[in-house]
Parts: structure tokens; C-alpha cells; sequence
């Protein structure tokens, strides 16, 4: 790693302590079903770093066995990750469970059973916060699901609510995995260069909002993700102008976009 990738990364977070601002970074990992080596170090990490992480929970693939793991790991945040995470999509289309293609009665029936399924097996643990898979929905089916029960919408960055409005907008921005290149874990130098670019542009005002998401996948990553993040991480954390934001506060503060 070339020194001057971090030194970028610590310059532009002092300009942020010399304004007297900080930054909001939070982390949300997605597809968890079921204990595993994986998740242990997922738990470990948010452990270490002192930092919550939103847990993104498959209802209808989760197995019982994750309840009783998820009690030994406070510091992962459960919420709701579609259905069954299948693909609706007509063929040659981007995949998408709750695309304009599948009726609203279709999508609602689906979105409800797995909020029951989950609050079955992981009870009031579950955060009232929607993440599609693919980091896609349809804008008229995001608009009903406040009246679902959700207070929170997580997707990617870019991802704008329709005229209809739906609940508040928790958009990660940057993404630990390399998925066109092979489904392999991005080095830190190519993370690094977009978190830096986001700050830069978030100081100058150039973006709303001051919170920024990193998005995670604990079952994909390889030494190379898990490096990345750890050490990313290790500098953040260790900035007086980062402050790592609790999942269970998102829902409460402005929409990140």
C-alpha cells in the first residue's frame, strides 16, 4: 500500500477537524442467514472497532440456529433483506425482487411475511429498516412501505425515492467487493481513492448530507475485503473528525443519500 494513499485520507480528515465538522461512517452488511466462521469475524470487527453494523437478514433463508448467534453479538444490527432474495426480473434485466414488473399486492404479501417471519425468530432485535436485495426497488413499491412498518430504506448510492415519498433514505456509498471483477474483495487503494473523493465533496458541500455508508458482505469476502476494511477502519476510527454512527440512530437522523 502506497503510503500517500493514507496520507490523502488523513489530510482531508484534519481539513474536516480545522472546520470543527466530523463525519458520520456507519457499516451495513448484507445476505446474513446463518452463523458462520464469517460472521463470527463480522462480529469481532464491529467489536473491535467499537463500531454497530446493520445486519441485512434474508427472512426466508434465515435459519433458527442465527437467533441464538446473534445474542452473543450485540453489536450487530439486524434489519429486513427482501423475501427469499429471488429474482423477479424479466430475463436480460437488471435483478430486482421488488421491481415495476410484480403487482403491489404481490410485493406487499412477499415484504410482509418476511417482516413476521424475522419478528419471529429475532423478535423486537429487528430494526424497522427495508434493504432490497440488489440494492433495488421499484419507486411505488418504496413508497408503501412506511405503511409496512419501515422507518428506514437502505439501498446504494444514487437510489432516489419517487414523488410519492416512502420512508428515510439510508444510503450506503462506498462498496467493499469488486462484483464485475470476479466477486473478489477491492484492494484498499481503490476504496480509499472514493472515500476520500465522497469527503472532499461532502466538505465542500457539493453532497446534502454528512454521513457516509460502506457496504459489506461478510459471506463474499476474501482476505483482500477483509484486509481493506480492517485497515480502512484502523485509520478512521482512529481520526478525531470520524464519528461511527449506531444503525439504531439512522433512522433518526436527515435522510443520507
Amino acid at each position: 500500500m502506497n503510503a500517500l494513499d493514507w496520507q490523502a485520507l488523513a489530510l482531508e480528515l484534519d481539513q474536516w477537524s480545522n472546520a470543527g465538522r466530523k463525519i458520520g461512517l456507519w457499516l451495513r452488511d448484507d445476505d446474513a442467514v446463518a452463523p458462520s466462521p464469517a460472521l463470527d469475524r463480522l462480529s469481532d470487527l464491529a467489536e473491535r472497532f467499537a463500531a454497530p453494523i446493520l445486519l441485512a437478514v434474508i427472512p426466508l433463508l434465515a435459519e433458527p440456529a442465527l437467533a441464538s448467534a446473534l445474542r452473543g453479538m450485540p453489536l450487530l444490527r439486524p434489519c429486513q433483506h427482501g423475501a427469499i432474495h429471488h429474482n423477479h426480473a424479466p430475463s436480460g434485466g437488471k435483478k430486482s425482487e421488488f421491481g415495476a414488473e410484480r403487482s403491489a399486492t404481490d410485493v406487499d404479501a412477499d415484504i410482509a411475511q418476511g417482516r413476521q417471519r424475522l419478528r419471529d425468530l429475532l423478535d423486537d432485535a429487528v430494526l424497522p429498516v427495508f434493504v432490497p436485495p440488489w440494492n433495488r426497488i421499484a419507486q411505488n413499491h418504496a413508497a408503501r412501505l412506511e405503511a409496512l412498518g419501515f422507518a428506514g430504506l437502505s439501498c446504494f448510492r444514487g437510489y432516489r425515492l419517487g414523488s410519492d415519498g416512502g420512508p428515510r433514505l439510508l444510503n450506503t456509498h462506498v462498496d467493499v467487493m469488486d462484483w464485475h471483477g470476479g466477486r473478489v474483495g477491492r484492494p484498499a487503494t481503490g476504496i480509499l481513492e472514493e472515500l476520500v473523493a465522497m469527503l472532499t465533496a461532502r466538505r465542500q458541500g457539493e453532497v446534502g448530507d454528512i454521513d457516509l455508508g460502506v457496504l459489506l458482505h461478510h459471506r463474499d469476502h476474501d482476505e483482500t475485503a477483509w484486509s481493506a476494511l480492517t485497515d480502512i477502519l484502523s485509520a478512521a476510527t482512529a481520526h478525531p473528525a470520524v464519528s461511527m454512527i449506531d444503525p439504531t440512530r439512522l433512522i433518526a437522523r436527515p435522510g443520507i443519500g
